[in-house]
């Protein structure tokens, strides 16, 4: 099996790579436990890239929200 840090260390300076998350860089050590590897992680993902925060308001759960009211 692949691991993240493998596809992000092949395709690191030769493909472009899209990334979203609910959760902050400072958040992902919740997901990626191993605190070195979390750092490569987010090194080789924002290294010459470009991070966008779009709020912390999620789209489809107040879609939801409204569907159920309605």
């Amino acid at each position: 099996m692949v691991s993240c840090f493998q596809v992000l260390t092949e395709r690191e300076e030769k493909n472009s790579v899209a990334i979203a998350s609910n959760e902050s860089l400072s958040g992902w050590g919740k997901t990626f436990t191993d605190p070195r590897l979390c750092s490569a992680i987010v090194d080789r993902l924002t290294y010459g890239g470009n991070i966008i925060e779009t709020g912390t308001q999620s789209y489809r759960l107040a879609h939801t929200k409204n569907q159920l009211q309605a």
